[in-house]
């Protein structure tokens, strides 16, 4: 028997204080429909992408400083999952003296979670790549391949790559030319970035799930344009042994009027079939203060939009990010999520039109933040 057995074992045994649950209490709790967060504890590096619960990840040694932004009640039921050393128990401690009554440990972490395979297990948000993958057989999504976009380029085709991850990923490398709009601002900004109407747009990511999401977005809200995605995004790219660019060299500018009208156009189109509720300042306040409710207050514009001015306890969360790793900002499962955008509202359209379909409960806030300035 391993060490780490050893212990994992020794501290269920010492756990008298109902404090840690098993992995068939988690599974049944998954499913109950009942707010539940659940927090992966290991080091940010260990986890990689994606935890196998799709749990938000919070390194150990953050947890104390950085729980209130993720898990902003202090009784919401808590389940720490640690790498199977025991770490979490003590964590557990802690937080229940600083006043969270109701945070419970995983007996044997995460390796007692994924003894059986990973396959099949229990989450309460789609996987990005799966929902998007769902998306294309769905809608049929367009697509082309790194050759054949090489190709359209090597002949002088009006052809533009849109790279649809978040600017610093953008940065350390994408398909030359391409330029940088994050997902939730397509609409907001397509069309400073293609004022042509006979431009094929080809919307790229580092794979599938953004680029996938991207191109439909702009095809579900009526664009004229050809639209396709990158198959595998700047992964095929260089698997065609074709080089990469690097650098913030082309990115989104400022939004005029005239792509603010068509934004708005745009806005209509997508929305056509979505209902959401529309709140105000002060119903979302109310709700951030209830006691009985998680509510999560996202503002999806830019981080940079948020640091010139933001509303009083709402949170930056990047739309983009969001769309593709709810979970790693959504800790809450079964909260309220309240998407704050401007008063165009563009990029709340966006998120929110994919964020329902995976089951969230959505209300949108839109602000004019400048007249508020």
């Amino acid at each position: 028997m391993s060490t780490s057995s050893i212990d994992t074992t020794a501290t269920a045994e010492k756990a008298t204080d109902g404090r840690t649950i098993d992995a068939d209490t988690l599974r049944l709790w998954l499913a109950d429909g009942a707010e539940l967060a659940v927090v992966d504890i290991r080091p940010s590096d260990e986890v990689g992408y994606a935890s196998p619960l799709f749990a938000t990840n919070i390194p150990a040694d953050r947890l104390e400083t950085e729980i209130d932004r993720f898990v902003p009640g202090a009784v919401v039921r808590t389940v720490l999952v640690d790498g199977g050393d025991g770490v979490a128990q003590s964590l557990a401690d802690r937080l229940a003296d600083a006043g969270r009554t109701e945070v419970h440990v995983l007996a044997g972490g995460i390796p007692e979670w994924t003894r059986r395979g990973t396959d099949g297990l229990p989450t309460f948000d789609v996987p990005g790549k799966d929902f998007s993958l769902a998306i294309r057989d769905e809608r049929d999504t367009p697509v082309v391949t790194a050759a054949e976009l090489k190709a359209l380029k090597d002949q002088g085709a009006d052809v533009v790559v849109i790279d649809t991850r978040t600017l610093p990923e953008f940065a350390a490398g994408h398909v030359p030319g391409a330029v940088g709009v994050p997902g939730a601002e397509l609409l907001l900004r397509f069309a400073d970035v293609v004022p042509s109407p006979d431009t094929h747009v080809v919307v790229s990511c580092a794979g599938l799930p953004r680029a996938i999401i991207g191109a439909q977005t702009l095809i579900d809200s009526g664009v004229p344009n050809k639209v396709s995605y990158l198959h595998d995004g700047t992964r095929a790219w260089k698997e065609e042994n074709l080089e990469l660019e690097t650098g913030a060299t082309a990115v989104y500018g400022p939004v005029d009027e005239a792509g603010r009208r068509r934004a708005a156009e745009r806005v209509e189109a997508i929305a056509a079939h979505d209902e959401f509720p529309r709140i105000d300042v002060a119903t979302a306040q109310a709700w951030g203060a209830d006691g009985d409710r998680t509510t999560y207050l996202l503002d999806i514009r830019t981080p940079e939009e948020f640091e010139r001015g933001h509303l009083p306890g709402s949170i930056t969360s990047e739309g983009g990010q969001l769309l593709g790793v709810s979970y790693r900002t959504i800790a809450v499962r079964g909260a309220r999520v309240v998407l704050i955008d401007d008063s165009t509202g563009a990029r709340a359209a966006v998120v929110s039109h994919w964020l329902q379909r995976r089951g969230f409960e959505i209300a949108v806030l839109l602000h004019d933040f400048d007249t508020a300035a």
